[in-house]
């Protein structure tokens, strides 16, 4: 939707279609927006004339409206001018109107690791004996992303049932899509494309791969010998890979279009799927509002709907205070490592070996025979040694770089490491050393030309070397996967961190999943990169999109074990049972190898074993969040327009300010503002899950030096599943502190043990 805009408007019901104007009578300017209006109480006939009165209004000819929403959402994407949009905003019912947003994507044996992450634990858990693979095999995951490959493996439906008569949804057909396309694994797919706009894509065929990978990572049914091109072979299997999918094709090549997105959750709230998977966001330099947040706003009228909804965290790490869908309604995803590396090793002259990180099918002698040479060794006259240094087109003399392999550097930012690739491929080198610290903890795909990513400390090593050889020598071997790789996990560095920009009163993100070199299907009719090979059924991609589905498929089997529980309840039962340790028995590191914290990873690295039976759940309620949106500033009338179900008795706290937002019942406990002048205290209370037997928690806490955490009262005694005990934790300072504190609080009975973070910043809250 180049130059577009977008308007929706959301009423307390769902999103409508309106008659849209001819394209002749748009104006240059106008763009799409989207004015959102709140929960669809009416009926779609009723929603369809309160839009078209609201459009009316604007006394203009043509009006082209590019989605509407009217199954669970209320409003509209039409083209306006900004002076119409303006206007719309100062009708009664308008929630917000904001500009349509282009948001990006957040670009096998993960799923045992996880698992062997448990055997390591020194104390057992009593759900480490379940089958991870057996399940009622009746929850659907609604995947928003850019579509689907229906024909791979991973989207079979042998041995699956009949589809739940509950379901609503459709299989639209479109380009090289049609109904047979679906089955009774993929049971359901949706497109969504401006009407105006001129494409051959209109089909909920995926071109791009991400979804297809995203899919099947969260639902694929196992595929056995797969495999990239023979790298990481093994069983791939999803999460859940007895739960039917649904797709939401929402994406094109240019980005994710807010309006499409909304559509998309209006769809799949009325179609009843049970958990959806959004593995893309807005940047952390352009985070917006709740209310004009299509993300946020979507996946608050699915949680109305107890729908869980899972996002990325995004990709805008390491940096603090990056993380973006942080809704408190959300359950959102770090990215973390597995046991298992790509390695490319670069062997010296001596046949000294380095350890690289890529995947390459480089056909140089395994023996050290090419010519080594650090790219700024072959600077051009007239370009600056740091350009040379690192590679950029231009700076290179060709005549030096031919035949040899080339170091260089990437510390400048300006080019991609794929360019830095074809420019030594082209002036005639036959192999490329890169370095980066953290592009070495994360596998790329370089085809068949030899390239590998080393550390800057090997680099030094390599750079010795060179400076004492007269005739330095290497060769770039082919990638192996090497498995039991420690310390596993750790926190990727572009995972987005905590803490989040909305409140520091909420911990962001929630947990962590594995979102680094991930196995899953591919696309049918792409090389994944890698010429002279035919495309491959499974690609590695890495990012927090990789992430985000491995938690849908576990939410999709926690919910098929406990079909009753909802959204919070599930989100509780993942985020209290998560993992802080590695492989190695110690605390979970970033890529630096210093000890990760919460605002890295959440509660933890998830369990697929302790979440399917954690003892107690927080449930955080409706009228939890709609307590947030008071304290987040949002008056009486603005909050019965948002939600749904709202009582005539309901109304906002007194004195309700942002301080209050810890005390709405979060699985974790995060507070702003403390200082050594006063206490802080907030209140949780928890459900028993676990059944009628009586059975008494006793409270341990975990806290740093500086900060004194008490529990009132330190033991709870449950006799019935479904009963609730409240507790409330009182926290003060010793001392004022300039840096955050972390600890916990763990509930354990001596069978289930429920862990919640606790996260403590000097600084105060800035809404």
């Amino acid at each position: 939707m180049k130059g577009a805009f977008a308007i929706f408007l959301f009423f307390l019901s769902s999103f409508v279609s309106f008659p849209g104007g001819t394209k002749a009578a748009q104006a240059k300017d106008n763009g799409v927006y989207i004015v959102y209006m709140g929960a669809a109480a009416s009926t779609n006939g009723s929603l369809r004339y309160e839009h078209a009165q609201l459009l009316s209004s604007l006394k203009r000819k043509g009006t082209t409206v590019v989605h509407s929403y009217s199954r669970s959402l209320s409003g509209f994407a039409a083209r306006l001018s900004e002076e119409e949009a303006r206007s719309i905003a100062q009708k009664p019912g308008v929630i917000s109107v904001f500009k349509d947003p282009l948001l990006p994507l957040h670009t096998t044996r993960s799923w045992d690791f996880l698992k062997y992450q448990i055997d390591l634990e020194i104390d057992s858990s009593p759900s480490s004996d379940l089958d991870f693979s057996t399940q009622e095999y009746d929850t659907i995951i609604g995947i928003m992303d850019t579509g689907i490959w229906p024909e791979s493996k991973s989207f079979d439906d042998k041995d699956l049932g009949v589809i739940p008569p509950r379901w609503k949804g459709k299989c639209m057909e479109g380009n090289d899509f049609h109904q047979s396309n679906c089955n009774r694994k993929l049971i359901g797919a949706r497109f969504y494309v401006d009407p105006d706009e001129v494409t051959a894509d209109r089909s909920p065929r995926d071109m791009q791969g991400h979804g297809t990978h995203v899919a099947s990572t969260a639902g694929g049914s196992a595929v056995p010998d797969a495999s990239f091109y023979g790298l990481a072979a093994g069983t791939a299997k999803g999460g859940s890979p007895g739960s039917r999918i649904a797709i939401y094709r929402v994406c094109s090549p240019q980005g994710c279009q807010g309006s499409a997105i909304l559509a998309a959750f209006d769809d799949a709230i009325s179609d009843g799927v049970d958990v959806v998977s959004v593995s893309l966001g807005a940047s952390a330099m352009s985070i917006p509002e709740v209310t004009s947040d299509p993300i946020a706003i979507g996946a608050f009228h699915a949680a109305e709907n107890g729908i869980l909804v899972v996002c990325s965290a995004g990709n805008d790490g390491p940096s603090s205070g990056t993380v973006v869908n942080a809704a408190p309604w959300i359950l959102t995803v770090s990215a973390s490592t597995i046991d298992r590396d790509f390695e490319s090793d670069v062997i010296l002259g001596g046949n000294k070996v380095i350890k690289g990180e890529g995947i390459n099918f480089s056909n140089l002698d395994k023996q050290p025979v090419h010519p080594l040479i650090y790219a700024k060794s072959a600077r051009q006259s007239e370009a600056l040694e740091s350009e040379a240094r690192n590679c950029n087109p231009s700076s290179m003399d060709a005549t030096k770089i031919k035949g040899k392999i080339v170091v260089c550097d990437n510390d400048d930012n300006e080019y991609s490491k794929e360019s830095k690739l074809e420019e030594v491929k082209d002036l005639g080198g036959v192999g490329l050393i890169l370095v980066d610290d953290e592009e070495r903890s994360v596998t790329s795909i370089y085809g068949t030309f030899p390239m590998t990513v080393v550390s800057s400390k090997d680099a030094s090593e390599i750079l010795s070397y060179m400076n004492s050889s007269s005739n330095p020598v290497a060769s770039v071997l082919a990638t192996v996967a090497v498995a039991n790789y420690k310390p596993a996990p750790s926190i990727a560095y572009f995972s987005s961190r905590g803490p989040s920009s909305i409140t520091k009163d909420i911990l962001k993100p929630d947990v962590t999943a594995p979102g680094v070199s991930i196995l899953a299907a591919w696309i049918g009719n792409d090389t994944a990169g890698t010429p002279g090979k035919a495309a491959p059924s499974f690609n590695v991609l890495s990012g927090t999109s990789m992430a985000c589905p491995h938690v849908s498929g576990l939410a999709a089997t926690v919910k098929s074990r406990n079909p009753t529980w909802g959204p919070s309840a599930i989100r509780s039962a993942i985020m209290t049972t998560a993992i802080q340790s590695n492989n190695l028995r110690g605390p979970i590191t970033t890529h630096t190898g210093a000890a990760a914290t919460p605002y890295d990873y959440g509660a933890g690295e998830v369990s697929t074993t302790r979440s399917l039976q954690p003892g107690l759940v927080y449930e955080t309620n409706t009228t939890d969040y709609l307590n947030f949106l008071c304290f987040y500033g949002y008056n009486i009338a603005q909050i019965k327009h948002i939600a749904r179900n709202v009582s005539d008795s309901f109304s906002c706290p007194p004195d309700s300010s942002p301080d209050l937002i810890s005390n709405i019942n979060y699985p974790s406990i995060a507070i702003s503002g403390l200082d050594g002048k006063r206490s802080k205290t907030v209140f949780r209370t928890l459900t028993n899950v676990a059944g009628d037997d009586a059975a008494i928690y006793t409270a341990s806490i975990d806290s740093p030096e500086g900060l004194i955490v008490k529990v009132v009262p330190s033991k709870l005694k449950f006799e019935k599943t479904g009963q609730k005990q409240s507790y409330q934790v009182v926290l003060s300072l010793q001392s004022s502190v300039k840096e955050d504190l972390f600890g916990s609080i763990t509930w354990t009975n001596g069978q289930y043990k429920v862990r919640s973070p606790i996260v403590v910043s000097s600084r105060s809250d800035n809404l």
